[in-house]
């Protein structure tokens, strides 16, 4: 008999597929949407957040559940025993973003069917992810298969930053990565920025997103601003985007008075740190170096739209 995972992140669920092991999975989270055949497999995992709840009702709510010691999502226990997995892949890096940590080991301590290996991540910065893919590949026994992912995976991203190291401008670049409260964007995201040939202002590698000031905000004075809300697809973003002229310091920053403020999908890309992490390079690189990135500008132009100044 095969090996049944569960997986309760959309990055997990990512990596899996990438290492072949696509036809193993048996349960995913309710975010778990890429690839395409991942959709229909039972799904373990629901939110307590209204779906269509603003920015700042979001970040009200998933405040006062921490406070109460709540995580923002439920695991389905009894459907977690039916599956009866080998494999639980899941993440202590963040309550907000997934089923908690300690809810998982609670609700695998129950299932004695048989031992359940935990595969828990905790990416900050980009060699985490690379070595988060190996790790679910040695779980896995497809330890080639991850080696070879991560390989080409690092030549992409090696490739691109040769490209834009040869460009002798290099933009100061903000991304957002929540917009009431507006928090910017850490983790892995300053590195992507020094990769796509930018400089990262107001967060450093690893760093979690800081919620800066009014007068902190507009001292960055970005070149070019991402906007890209964790979570958020590029439709939903768009929805908000009228915050963007009271949340920041609209006026003031040169990269909307050139017109650079560009919105992204943050929950495809950025803020899923699985294999599609190079492709947020990409769209990364086409917004700070659009005529020397044609080619993602053309690849990506469906996950990127910019918004005027005026």
């Amino acid at each position: 008999m095969g090996r049944r995972i569960v997986s309760l992140l959309p990055s997990g669920t990512e990596i899996v597929c990438a290492l072949g092991a696509r036809r193993e999975l048996v349960g995913v989270s309710h975010e778990c949407d890429y690839p395409r055949e991942v959709i229909g497999l039972p799904v373990v995992t629901s939110s307590k957040l209204a779906a269509d709840a603003s920015s700042a009702a979001i970040h009200r709510e998933v405040s006062e559940l921490a406070a109460a010691g709540l995580s923002p999502y439920e695991l389905d226990a009894l459907l977690l025993a039916d599956l009866r997995p080998d494999f639980v892949i899941t993440q202590d890096l963040c309550d907000v973003c997934a089923v908690s940590f300690s809810d998982v080991c609670a609700a695998t301590a129950k299932l004695v069917h048989q031992p359940i290996r935990i595969v828990n991540l905790h990416p900050t910065r980009l060699d985490d992810i690379w070595d988060d893919i190996l790790r679910v590949a040695d779980a896995l026994g497809r330890t080639s298969n991850g080696a070879g992912v991560v390989a080409d995976l690092q030549h992409r991203v090696s490739e691109i930053t040769r490209r834009s190291s040869a460009r002798a401008d290099r933009p100061r670049v903000v991304s957002i990565e929540w917009l009431d409260p507006v928090m910017i964007g850490g983790m892995w995201m300053p590195e992507l920025i020094e990769r796509a040939g930018g400089i990262p202002l107001g967060t450093t590698p690893g760093d979690h997103a800081p919620a800066p000031t009014t007068d902190a905000l507009r001292a960055l004075n970005p070149d070019v601003v991402l906007i890209n809300p964790c979570g958020f697809p590029l439709d939903r973003t768009l929805e908000e985007v009228s915050l963007l002229r009271t949340a920041l310091p609209w006026d003031a920053w040169p990269a909307v008075l050139a017109g650079r403020v560009y919105v992204v999908d943050g929950n495809a890309y950025f803020n899923r740190p699985g294999p599609r992490i190079v492709e947020s390079l990409e769209i990364l690189a086409a917004c700070v170096h659009p005529t020397a990135f044609e080619d993602f500008r053309e690849k990506h132009a469906g996950s990127v739209v910019r918004v005027e100044g005026t």
